[in-house]
């Protein structure tokens, strides 16, 4: 059977496309909040300009992916930042759509992406971050094996009150030794 990087059991992570548009706008408001905040609404132009911007405008490593699941259908985005090669580090966001939260995605996702920075641009470790209020995101980093680094309190505001930002943290020795089965 061949082996193709970028798939995992349910899904393909694929580069962005310019159809990719409805997707971005089919995200939610938790979303939004999730990532940094919700912002002010903008027109089907500047979300295109942005869209543009995120294919053309790679720093480095830094890549956002789509996330595909067998029937063709973009069901969510990846995309790592802050990829700081000398010191080997690096961070990842990840939003899916609200029906296909909660089902194992994400953790295909994140995966996929750590398999691909650990094992052939030779990262050492992966810094996630989360807001105290999304306690999904905590739990999957948790079950993922990410180790809990650091707690800043009070960094984001947002619904009305102020949240927490978690740092989390794993090595490629770590990912090795919990993820045996997908390496190549």
């Amino acid at each position: 059977m061949a082996l193709h990087y970028w798939r995992s059991n349910r899904l393909t992570l694929r580069a962005l496309q310019a159809s990719d548009l409805a997707l971005f706008q089919a995200l939610d408001d938790e979303v939004a909040r999730n990532v940094d905040m919700i912002h002010f609404p903008q027109s089907p132009e500047k979300q295109l300009q942005w869209l543009e911007a995120e294919q053309r405008n790679r720093i480095g490593d830094a890549f956002r992916w789509v996330a595909v699941i067998d029937d063709g259908t973009a069901i969510g985005t990846i995309n790592t930042f802050a990829c700081h090669k000398r010191y080997g580090t690096f961070k990842y966001g990840l939003a899916l759509l609200p029906e296909y939260r909660s089902q194992g995605y994400g953790a295909e996702m994140i995966q996929t992406v750590l398999r691909y920075y650990f094992h052939e641009l030779n990262y050492h470790k992966a810094t996630p971050h989360v807001y105290s209020f999304n306690r999904a995101s905590i739990r999957l980093h948790e079950k993922l094996g990410f180790v809990q680094e650091g707690r800043l309190r009070d960094m984001i505001y947002t619904n009305g009150e102020y949240y927490d930002e978690i740092h989390y943290g794993m090595t490629a020795s770590e990912f090795g030794e919990l993820y045996r089965k997908l390496e190549l």
